[in-house]
């Protein structure tokens, strides 16, 4: 967080008299306020875009304004270029052991199939497409350019990811948040809220599927109960295969977004080390995917 970040957040034009924006922690891209303005408070999120992980502002506004009206997401009360202000909500996020829980995890699942199914009968204008091979293929040219160390590293993780590609077959599209970190779903003790639309966009549901499943570290009992949830009947094996190849590709995402990072940093933290960890979590599925 900067001074500057704190000001602007302070500044706009929303706010009906003085306010002090307090930090909030959390947040990859971008930095986050609690600001109390008369009886009221609200989450202020200040961030540009981010053209090397494709994150765009307008499409995050498009999609947090629908995830709204779908009633998953809290309301949007205001909105400019690097800004966006939305009304807070008393609760806490939830963790990787919540996600695994037997009488949250059916929660969490119907609010990601209410993502796919109902938040696109609420957007307006121009939304992005998250096509997750896209984004490997774009980080990889990324880091081309900026002479990443993990050069050497490229053609097999593409190779790995062009096989899942080419098995995936014709998909089911859907409106994806793609990044469903525990810690994007909120309970407030009543319901489950789904927050943070960075990088969401049409996609396969199998991605947020595998997405879920690998930030939560569900294993693989715990997976096949995931898929019925989702699907709604027992997973046959040629989804049962597909799925451990998504779930590879996912945590390749992470992999590569931190590689990016590592020469574009968004906020302070230890890309070197969170690479590594990712790409140790990779090798096991990949590992997994082939045996």
């Amino acid at each position: 967080m900067t001074s500057d970040q704190r000001r602007r957040a302070e500044r706009l034009s929303c706010w009906r008299g003085p306010v002090t924006a307090e930090p909030l922690a959390g947040g990859m891209t971008n930095t986050n306020f609690v600001v109390r303005d008369g009886a009221e408070r609200f989450v202020v999120r200040i961030g540009d875009d981010i053209p090397v992980h494709q994150v765009m502002r307008f499409n995050e506004r498009a999609a947090a304004l629908a995830a709204h009206a779908a009633g998953l997401s809290p309301e949007i009360v205001h909105a400019e270029p690097g800004a966006l202000v939305m009304r807070f909500i008393e609760g806490r996020t939830l963790t990787a052991e919540d996600v695994r829980r037997r009488e949250i995890l059916p929660r969490v699942v119907d609010l990601v199939r209410r993502c796919h199914r109902e938040l696109p009968k609420h957007l307006r204008g121009p939304v992005l497409t998250f096509w997750p091979f896209h984004v490997l293929r774009d980080y990889a040219r990324t880091l081309e350019k900026g002479q990443s160390p993990w050069l050497p590293e490229l053609p097999r993780l593409l190779a790995v990811a062009a096989r899942v590609e080419q098995a995936l077959g014709p998909i089911d599209l859907v409106f994806g948040h793609n990044d469903l970190l525990p810690s994007n779903f909120l309970d407030d003790g009543e319901r489950l809220w789904l927050i943070d639309w960075d990088y969401a966009g049409f996609s396969t549901p199998l991605f947020d599927v595998a997405n879920l499943a690998t930030n939560a570290g569900l294993e693989e009992d715990e997976e096949r109960g995931l898929l019925r949830l989702y699907f709604g009947a027992e997973p046959e094996p040629g989804l049962i295969r597909i799925f451990a190849g998504m779930r590879c590709v996912s945590l390749l995402r992470e992999v590569m977004w931190s590689m990016v990072a590592e020469i574009h940093p968004t906020v302070a933290l230890d890309y070197a080390a969170y690479t590594a960890e990712q790409l140790a979590r990779f090798e096991r599925a990949l590992a997994r995917l082939d045996g």
